[in-house]
């Protein structure tokens, strides 16, 4: 079933006309005729069934709350060092909002090619998150994740500070660590949050890496193979879902 994001509380009436541009794809893309049920997640970040009125109006009934929520049991912040072509963010954007991130951050590195102005930046970060949006609606998500931009690792620590921060760094994979990662999420309780960070094509340096180990950071392999900068984030995301959703404890 179509599932929507409107930005509004629940009416008392239980009744609302849809935004122009989510009545435009439902009843014109989609075809959606007097009766059609939508699920609509509205600005309490819950889902709901609801009824298509009348198509002339977009006006839809909102029959009753679903209930479900396939949220995260934490916050993930995915901070992704900026990839080399526009290509790789979109995947990381639309992947990552899949699986369960609740942020999706980019940044420049010391080893980053591709670099964005001031004015870039408002156009990628808006396109990005209409990806992200999308996304959000077809993995039947109840909530949006942002996706953000800073030009640093300092900037980064500063503004997504959070209760517990890795970096994925392939070296302590090669010298054989294998349970950094699975303290730090033994360590993480419900309700908490997690910032991973991941370098961009050819990696973080030494440098970087260690300032962000005085920073409060811990280094973490992701296994014995060296992962493209975007699939280390979703190689992640998926073992952050398989520990808190999946496994038993």
């Amino acid at each position: 079933m179509q599932r929507y994001f409107i930005n509004h509380p629940l009416p008392a009436h239980r009744r609302l006309k849809l935004p122009a541009d989510v009545a435009h794809h439902l009843i014109t893309v989609m075809r959606a005729t007097a009766g059609t049920q939508v699920e609509l997640v509205l600005s309490d970040h819950h889902a709901y069934l609801a009824t298509l009125l009348d198509p002339t109006t977009a006006e839809v009934k909102i029959d009753q709350g679903l209930g479900t929520d396939s949220e995260l049991p934490i916050e993930v912040t995915l901070a992704c060092g900026l990839p080399k072509t526009k290509e790789k963010p979109e995947l990381i954007v639309q992947k990552a909002t899949e699986m369960g991130a609740s942020r999706i951050v980019f940044f420049e590195s010391a080893r980053s090619v591709s670099h964005w102005n001031d004015q870039r930046q408002a156009k990628k970060i808006e396109r990005l998150q209409k990806i992200a949006a999308a996304a959000a609606e077809q993995s039947h998500r109840n909530r949006i994740p942002e996706v953000h931009y800073v030009k640093n690792l300092a900037g980064l620590l500063t503004d997504f500070r959070s209760d517990q921060q890795i970096v994925a760094w392939e070296e302590s994979a090669k010298q054989g660590e294998q349970s950094a990662l699975a303290a730090v999420f033994n360590r993480l309780k419900k309700g908490q949050s997690l910032l991973a960070i991941f370098g961009p094509e050819g990696g973080l340096t030494e440098n970087e890496v260690a300032r962000l180990t005085e920073g409060d950071v811990v280094a973490c392999g992701l296994g014995p193979r060296i992962l493209r900068t975007e699939t280390a984030p979703l190689y992640l995301m998926a073992a952050v879902s398989y520990n808190f959703e999946l496994a038993e404890h």
